[in-house]
């Protein structure tokens, strides 16, 4: 079938988000009197959300006393700063236009509650423009689960094999293929060393995002 919807995990795939993630990890830290952390250190973490952020940052896990509050810190301050630093990824903003200039829609799947989607999709002056937002709190199930890319498919009016899914981590592709959409890994994201995106039995791989173009032929 054709191609008519293009998907994205947000954090690592569509947006560039670790620069103020990162920054509201390091306020966080010096606000315990621990010393900042390079950016490379933070930067796979982040497309595992909050509860991987804080175990690079303090190692600590969900049941451990600090977590509760350390967390509440984290975001708090992530909220307030969400979309100082964050940039789409090279060449998205060309790959949008593409789309919208050939009748593609494109959304947004991602595990981020909705409360923290929102504002920065707003921040970022795009939420008029996507045919659909799917946050980690829309649906019953969160990624992996198929559920949020195929209530994304009926928000943009069309067929899971009518769509590609895109991301940087193994539950994207776990999600996307288990709704019958098109998985790439989005090579140009927050993976990390031991990543092995390979066997993900993703349909492909993307080093860049203007080459999500090639898979629309």
């Amino acid at each position: 079938m054709t191609i008519q919807s293009v998907l994205f995990d947000l954090d690592g795939t569509f947006a560039d988000t670790a620069p103020d993630l990162h920054y509201a990890l390091d306020q966080v830290l010096l606000s315990r009197g621990r010393m900042p952390l390079p950016l490379e250190k933070v930067r796979p973490a982040v497309s595992h959300g909050s509860r991987a952020m804080l175990k690079v940052g303090f190692d600590v896990s969900p049941g451990d006393p600090d977590y509760g509050p350390l967390k509440d810190d984290f975001l708090s301050i992530y909220l307030a700063n969400i979309a100082n630093r964050t940039t789409l990824f090279d060449g998205m903003h060309s790959l949008l236009a593409a789309f919208e200039t050939g009748g593609i829609s494109w959304g947004i799947v991602t595990n981020k509650p909705a409360w923290l989607t929102d504002p920065l999709l707003e921040g970022l002056g795009l939420s008029q423009r996507a045919a659909c937002i799917v946050s980690g709190d829309t649906t019953d199930h969160s990624k992996p689960h198929p559920e949020p890319i195929l209530h994304a498919c009926r928000l943009a009016g069309v067929a899971p094999q009518q769509a590609i899914y895109v991301g940087d981590a193994r539950r994207d592709i776990e999600a996307g293929n288990r709704a019958g959409a098109t998985t790439l890994v989005a090579l140009f994201g927050y993976l990390a060393e031991d990543d092995d995106p390979d066997s993900w039995n993703a349909d492909g791989a993307v080093a860049h995002p203007l080459d999500i173009l090639d898979w629309l032929d």
